[in-house]
């Protein structure tokens, strides 16, 4: 296909119009600035009838913790530096009193979710996920379980040698709430073979995603890059996240980040940079015309990065996120409490509100 003219394209975006894999490589090489403007159109467009009308003005957060049950895995991703084996000293698996002291500072906070996810560690039982999610729907009923990613349930269907639907149908009835879509790096398996070999391919990943959402169960959508792939595979990363949409339509969010290189066994010739983050992020709004938040990644770019991508067609500001670890161990630390992140969204020009996983607002 071939991408229609400036004008023409610009009118297509500006109507709110769906635009091809062509279109979208070709706004990927505009100036900056005339992304920024599509996309904030575009995401005034997504969210004219939110919020009584006022979604345009709202911008959203979160207050959440990451809790990470387990740092065993086997996949050994080459972009990971959280992972650990068996033998390492410093591997571990939560215990329940663990896991209640961070729910209760998590409760105290005001918290309405955590965002639980782990390594694949080859011996953990299926009843122990089920007691897992038992105990925390028991004790706090009112914190969402956004829980365990696509490469975890395949690995959990694979190592209990159950059907993917019947493992996920059991976890939501033990609590489950919703799911993250971590593990989405490169929806492209070139890109897969080489930074995380052992992990499962694209389809497998929007597998779990369709069976998910057939079940009732909403999810995230992601996107890391930064690394080994090319503008190409981006592109088609996102239009594989597009026609998900379109089948199963139980994405609440898009969220995209850069490759953190420290730590890592993967190595890049330079790091990308804060231009690209936001030229990818601006594109991302006017690609998935089907999903309708997109939110900021301030954990990776630093608050004021985050701040400056609400210009940049992203209307969330993501998590308090009391607790983080993965991204931390690959050497990049940023801590926002809730006030700071209404303070950058007021400085913004948006008004702050809390909301749940759902995009319902709190306050």
């Amino acid at each position: 296909m071939v991408s229609l003219n400036r004008d023409t394209l610009t009118g297509k975006i500006l109507e709110g119009a769906r635009i091809s894999t062509d279109d979208a490589l070709e706004l990927y090489r505009w100036p900056l600035e005339e992304l920024a403007a599509l996309a904030n159109a575009r995401r005034d467009l997504a969210k004219a009838t939110s919020y009584g009308g006022r979604g345009r003005e709202i911008v959203t957060y979160i207050v959440d913790r990451n809790i990470n049950y387990t740092n065993v895995c086997n996949v050994y991703c080459k972009f990971c530096a959280f992972y650990r084996t068996e033998r390492d000293e410093d591997h571990y698996v939560l215990s329940f009193e663990q896991l209640d002291q961070k729910l209760d500072e998590l409760t105290a906070a005001g918290g309405v979710q955590i965002l639980m996810q782990g390594g694949h560690h080859p011996k953990l039982a299926f009843q122990w996920y089920i007691d897992l999610l038992q105990h925390i729907r028991a004790k706090y009923p009112h914190i969402n379980i956004h829980g365990f990613s696509p490469p975890e349930f395949q690995h959990f269907a694979e190592t209990f040698r159950m059907p993917l639907r019947e493992v996920i149908s059991e976890f939501k009835a033990a609590g489950l709430g919703s799911i993250p879509g971590g593990g989405g790096e490169i929806l492209v398996d070139r890109v897969r073979k080489r930074i995380s070999p052992l992990k499962i391919n694209s389809d497998e990943w929007l597998e779990v995603m369709q069976v998910a959402h057939e079940l009732g169960l909403k999810s995230s959508a992601t996107m890391m890059f930064g690394h080994v792939e090319t503008i190409e595979d981006r592109v088609e990363h996102l239009r594989r996240i597009r026609d998900q949409q379109d089948r199963s339509g139980g994405f609440t969010a898009f969220i995209c980040w850069t490759f953190q290189p420290q730590h890592t066994v993967l190595k890049v010739k330079q790091r990308t940079g804060v231009s690209e983050y936001l030229r990818v992020q601006a594109l991302a709004r006017i690609f998935l015309d089907n999903i309708e938040n997109i939110q900021s990644s301030w954990v990776t770019q630093g608050p004021d990065i985050g701040q400056i991508a609400l210009k940049y067609g992203a209307n969330d500001f993501g998590s308090v996120m009391m607790e983080e670890n993965v991204v931390s161990s690959a050497g990049t630390t940023f801590r926002l409490d809730a006030s700071q992140i209404e303070s950058l969204i007021r400085g913004a020009g948006c008004e702050p509100h809390r909301r749940n996983n759902w995009y319902e607002l709190l306050n």
